[in-house]
């Protein structure tokens, strides 16, 4: 069974690759490598020990896509092509906007000519906004978003919400993600910001390596307990895996669950987990609050687990570990800016 990967050349989508690989599906990658690179690829063909089906395009070029489309004759697709870091959509509100709503669109344009069994939407937990209630579940009231791109998450989830109920042979799925982390424990895939990384794991990676001089911790004064913002992390494997689960076991109506661990950890734990379990010292500050963050935020993901039988396998000391020596294979193979 082919699956449509956009955006898969990059971090959520390489892991869920290799997984839909050892499940049993082909995966069809749609990249232009805008936000990834070339050797992506060729290491997902190394993980499976096979040629990838990839073809270089940008999502938002309708005749490409739908050449593509009616050449694979996919049974479904996994939609991770957008933008992600919410402080940048603070900084370049058009940009989130053309690619997460205005790409989304032209995306539904072109499916809207043929028959998918399946549609999986890669959004966020940013939709909720800043939470009145801690942990979060999916029947969570969906508050004003803090930054550009929870609008575009949150526009998202409606525009397509609006499509699939004209299109009732399709199984929409709408995943909601928290922090993913981590790489493949292959280190052969993982996170590959290019330039300055605006989340916290690849800045804390580069920092360590001597690639960045220091880390800023953004905000020490919030009502936690060491002051510093609280997230759920989340393996990008395991984060891969519910996609595979979330086509195994379609249901032919709308759903929507939260992916995450279900508990919180500080920024600040996370830095000092990560110099244990790597023996390393890592240079931080404090600095002033960042626009787009709140507080705490962390998932209710007893749904996920009753619906789709989906565990997490993976330990933030394992992600931690694994970010580490993907970093450390990035430094020895690749020359990445």
């Amino acid at each position: 069974m082919k699956i449509i990967l956009t955006g898969g050349a990059g971090f959520l989508g390489s892991h869920t690759a290799v997984e839909l690989v050892n499940e049993g599906y082909e995966p069809i990658i749609i990249d232009d490598f805008r936000n990834s690179k070339s050797f992506i690829i060729d290491n997902i063909e190394k993980i499976i020990g096979r040629k990838v089906i990839f073809h270089c395009a940008d999502i938002g070029d309708q005749n490409k896509v739908s050449t593509i489309i009616k050449n694979e004759k996919p049974a479904g697709l996994i939609h991770f092509a957008a933008d992600k870091a919410v402080n940048e959509s603070v900084l370049n509100p058009l940009k989130y906007y053309h690619n997460n709503i205005g790409n989304l669109i032209k995306l539904l344009e072109v499916i809207n000519n043929f028959n998918l069994s399946s549609f999986i939407f890669s959004s966020s937990c940013t939709v909720y906004g800043e939470p009145s209630c801690i942990p979060v579940n999916e029947k969570t009231p969906i508050q004003p978003a803090f930054s550009p791109y929870g609008y575009t998450k949150q526009v998202g989830e409606k525009i397509l919400t609006d499509f699939f109920k004209t299109k009732k042979q399709t199984s929409l799925t709408i995943l909601r993600y928290f922090n993913p982390i981590g790489a493949h424990p292959s280190s052969l895939i993982g996170e590959l910001p290019l330039g300055i990384p605006s989340n916290l794991v690849p800045h804390l990676t580069q920092t360590a390596i001597g690639k960045r001089k220091q880390l800023t911790i953004f905000g020490n004064d919030y009502n936690t307990a060491d002051g510093t913002c609280i997230r759920d992390y989340i393996h990008v494997v395991d984060l891969a895996r519910a996609h595979v689960l979330s086509l195994k076991n379609k249901i032919m109506s709308n759903n929507v669950y939260n992916v995450g661990v279900g508990k919180g950890s500080s920024v600040l734990e996370l830095v000092n987990c990560f110099e244990e379990i790597n023996n390393l010292n890592v240079n931080y500050q404090f600095g002033d609050r960042r626009s787009g963050d709140v507080p705490e935020i962390y998932a209710d993901n007893s749904l996920i687990k009753k619906k789709l039988n989906w565990e997490p396998k993976f330990s933030l000391k394992d992600a931690l570990q694994h970010a580490w020596n993907w970093e450390l294979e990035l430094k020895s193979k690749y020359k990445v800016d």
